[in-house]
């Protein structure tokens, strides 16, 4: 491979160090349908009013998933949780933030609003209060070859939608990628663990995790590809086994949802995976068994391509990627392919060829 372009790197001094990803933020015209999708998938309702939906898992965490009553569906951004009232001043003074606020939000706390280079909206959080854990059944013991761990016992998880535990990792399609996955190392502090590269070697996919130091952090928090406009891909929630992963495809089957692509293992993060779409074809993935790294692992660079999705399981569907062109989405991508140094015709050709 040819890494004649510049990859996705660490900031020698971020703004801040971001320690863990907060919550999303979704616009639905339809609160109670996004709620009838999302308790079926496993988050729990921690309150409903006629403009806003909050959710949750069952760790500590006060809610993980704002839906707010909107007219037309979309995904509006996220929240990022930070470690001092100092970082919030110090996000405070990046070009476009807003002041120091209150948040009225489960948890309080404080925060600063962002927006980042691609347009989605960038809560940094400081000073939430913790909820109290809900209770969760224990991974299974599993029997194997080289170690039997359950005699005169038998498998028999409950049926019903599997516990998240807690919201892992959200994924963005990009058209400005360079100088938007450079926003987020410089302010919060991210680092690139895994780049999938075009043949050309232009990053096509960074898989970025918080920067913990010596603790361990997910593979990747936050991914972002390179796309004609930017859009939501998808994000990922944890639950505690692969049962659980099972499960939720039975109940979510059962209940009428859309399935996406699934039950897998990446390659990159190896996590067992299984995604379904709500009711406006946003994907939502159950994983369990992802990767961890601490701040000293290296940067991994790997060739992009369908078959580099998973380890097992079927073959990512080329529905899974498809764009969905609407007026708005044509307009970007015509006002992307003049003004963005990261969108060209012959990389959009070869996206089209890897996964359309």
């Amino acid at each position: 491979m040819n890494l004649t372009t510049v990859q996705p790197a660490r900031h020698p001094r971020p703004t801040t160090k971001a320690s863990a990803l907060a919550y999303l933020i979704f616009d639905r015209p339809d609160l109670a349908k996004a709620e009838q999708f999302l308790n079926d998938f496993g988050l729990r309702t921690v309150s409903r009013d006629s403009e806003r939906l909050f959710l949750r898992g069952t760790g500590a965490a006060p809610f993980c998933y704002v839906a707010r009553k909107a007219a037309k569906a979309r995904f509006v951004g996220f929240g990022l949780r930070v470690n001092s009232r100092a970082d919030l001043e110090a996000l405070s003074r990046v070009p476009g933030a807003s002041d120091v606020e209150s948040s009225k939000w489960p948890g309080g706390g404080y925060r600063v609003g962002l927006v980042d280079p691609s347009g989605f909206r960038v809560d940094a959080i400081f000073g939430q209060a913790p909820a109290s854990a809900l209770p969760h059944r224990p991974p299974l013991p599993l029997n194997s070859v080289d170690a039997a761990v359950r005699i005169n016992g038998t498998q028999r998880p409950p049926v019903g939608a599997p516990d998240v535990i807690r919201l892992g990792h959200v994924v963005l399609e990009l058209a400005d990628f360079q100088q938007t996955c450079a926003w987020y190392t410089q302010h919060f502090g991210f680092i690139p663990s895994d780049v999938q590269v075009l043949p050309d070697g232009s990053p096509a996919v960074t898989f970025m995790r918080l920067d913990l130091g010596t603790t361990p952090a997910d593979h990747h928090s936050l991914a972002l590809a390179q796309g004609f406009a930017p859009l939501y891909s998808h994000s990922a929630y944890e639950v505690v086994d692969a049962d659980a992963v099972g499960m939720g495809q039975r109940v979510l089957r059962e209940q009428g949802w859309t399935h996406a692509w699934g039950i897998g293992r990446h390659i990159l993060g190896s996590q067992v995976f299984d995604y379904w779409q709500d009711p406006w074809g946003d994907k939502h993935e159950h994983y369990c068994d992802g990767d961890l790294f601490t701040e000293d692992a290296p940067l991994g660079v790997h060739a992009v391509s369908r078959e580099a999705m998973s380890q097992w399981g079927p073959t990512m569907p080329r529905s899974f990627t498809k764009p969905r062109f609407t007026p708005a989405s044509v307009a970007a991508l015509i006002r992307n392919l003049r003004h963005s140094p990261d969108v060209t015709v012959e990389k959009l050709k070869t996206l089209a060829k890897l996964f359309a």
